[in-house]
């Protein structure tokens, strides 16, 4: 007679409590993997379907009143909400407009948790809650500034993503003169291609796309490293072996590269929720005026927002996004 061996009821549950234990110790990873990929080719989408729309447009500044007086007293402020429906309506397919004071109608959460999860902060709801530098005193007139605190405005895609909008009415076009940034950005979205489901944290269902320019506009969504690199370096060096600003960067991973000028311009208005340094020292981007060991690059401010042009082989700090 044969004899059939087979496991018995003991081993077959061992081996599933096995199953069971590395399950639950990699599915969470794969998951995240998962959305993070997601999320990442949602936001490309996002980026250039606002891109195109924002291009059609003649002009980004204008739309809309604001309240000039802190009692608000003055005028009502529309500019945000006007900018929606009187501009990128016309050339962007929008599915519900939220006027200032009622943003969570279109699905933005009240509170985010910053990059990196280092906290969690009120979702901001006008300019001056942005980044309260955009409104520097020292730095809000002129050629310096111009920026409203406008209060923001949001609309929901046809997408299902929750984008609010930060305004700036008086916005200029570009100069290649040395000049602070903030009157060069126009209009600042922040979305969450989610709504309130979560994780509400920047970096994966939360991000920012930034318009600079109230001519020619250029449209960016720089998506940052959580810390910058851990010293001052120059843009350029012909040193064999030494680091410079492109090769911190690849340094800290092969997947990040330097921002160009108008992607810092775009981490210095979002700062808050980047946790970007205070360093007086100024970061560098990657648009360069003129080659080589003498040329001259572009960097950044965050302390001010001054962007200014300087030679290579100064050192500043760096911050890198990703590819």
């Amino acid at each position: 007679m044969k004899k059939f061996r087979g496991f018995t009821l003991a081993e077959v549950l061992i081996t599933l409590a096995i199953i069971g234990i590395v399950a639950a110790i990699t599915l969470p990873s794969l998951l995240v993997n998962v959305n993070e990929k997601a999320w990442d080719a949602q936001r490309k989408a996002l980026h250039a379907r606002l891109a195109q729309a924002i291009g059609q447009m003649n002009t980004l500044g204008g739309y809309g009143t604001y309240t000039e007086d802190e009692d608000g007293t003055a005028t009502a402020d529309t500019a945000a909400e006007s900018f929606i429906l009187d501009a990128l309506s016309k050339v962007y397919k929008i599915n519900n407009v939220c006027g200032p004071d009622k943003l969570n109608s279109c699905g933005i959460p009240s509170k985010i948790t910053t990059l990196d999860a280092v906290a969690e902060i009120n979702f901001p709801t006008k300019m001056k809650e942005l980044n309260a530098k955009l409104l520097n005193g020292a730095h809000n007139t002129g050629e310096n500034g111009d920026v409203a605190d406008t209060k923001a405005a949001a609309f929901e895609t046809v997408n299902g993503e929750s984008i609010a909008v930060f305004y700036n009415p008086l916005c200029s076009s570009d100069t290649t003169a040395i000049h602070y940034t903030q009157n060069k950005m126009c209009v600042n979205f922040i979305y969450d291609l989610n709504g309130e489901e979560g994780p509400n944290q920047v970096g994966k269902d939360v991000g920012f796309i930034t318009a600079l320019y109230n001519k020619n506009p250029v449209v960016v969504a720089p998506v940052p490293y959580s810390t910058d690199y851990a010293s001052a370096v120059p843009q350029y060096t012909e040193t064999e072996g030494q680091i410079d600003a492109p090769r911190a960067c690849i340094a800290m991973g092969e997947d990040l590269r330097l921002p160009d000028r108008d992607e810092l311009a775009s981490l210095f208005v979002n700062a808050p929720l980047v946790n970007l340094g205070e360093s007086t020292n100024g970061y560098w981007s990657s648009s360069v005026i003129s080659l080589g060991t003498l040329g001259v690059a572009w960097g950044q401010a965050f302390t001010s927002g001054y962007r200014s042009h300087t030679g290579r082989p100064n050192t500043h700090y760096v911050r890198c996004i990703r590819r």
